[in-house]
């Protein structure tokens, strides 16, 4: 309450960022470069165990997994595209645009999730489990694939779960473009790793590569 006797939100008790930057952006940013590190430590773990393994069997064919693979990367660089949009959408006040391109993102990140799911399943159907390796080949090839590709798909799911609360708080008015915006840069970051996920995990594990 203060002192004409007009209650106060706890906005008014919020002191401002000092580093130039909306608390909710810079809470964001931090929790990307956290994220980064453990992507990073994941991902350099499996390299040792590649480089270290003796009987490191490529299990890929071209295709059809290499072509999933490609599709999913060539879905997930879309919805980046679709979650640019959303955000110029939002930031210009355009909320039926917005709520459209969002939605969209939502959608290709499902199909996303389907396609990485179907060929997980695949996999088990012919004999992939964490510690068994139907090729001959070095077993830790399945813990690593599926630890590194399911925190992923993880954070995957994750952020099309953060952008239907996102959008549903957008388009009644509980949450702004900034909201919009902030959550786009999760998902970019999703991208982003996707594309060192791909490479590393997937076309360096091409039989005859």
């Amino acid at each position: 309450m203060s002192d004409s006797g007009v209650a106060v939100g706890h906005g008014a008790f919020m002191e401002e960022s000092p580093y130039g930057i909306q608390s909710k952006k810079l809470a964001m940013w931090l929790f990307i470069i956290s994220d980064a590190v453990t992507f990073g430590a994941f991902l350099v773990a499996y390299g040792y165990t590649r480089v270290s393994s003796l009987n490191w069997v490529a299990p890929f064919e071209f295709s059809p997994s290499i072509v999933n693979a490609m599709i999913m990367t060539v879905v997930l660089l879309t919805s980046s595209l679709t979650m640019l949009i959303a955000v110029r959408a939002a930031a210009a006040g355009d909320k039926s645009s917005a709520n459209k391109w969002l939605a969209a993102t939502m959608l290709l990140g499902v199909v996303f999730a389907a396609l990485h799911l179907r060929e997980w399943f695949s996999m088990f159907h012919e004999g992939w489990r964490l510690s068994v390796n139907p090729t001959g080949g070095d077993p830790q090839f399945g813990a690593a694939f599926f630890s590194v590709t399911g925190l992923h798909l993880l954070h995957v799911i994750s952020g099309v779960v953060a952008l239907l609360v996102i959008t549903l708080g957008f388009n009644s008015g509980r949450f702004d473009s900034k909201h919009v915006e902030t959550t786009g840069l999760y998902w970019h970051f999703v991208d982003v790793v996707w594309m060192f996920v791909f490479p590393l995990m997937y076309l360096l594990n091409v039989h005859g590569a």
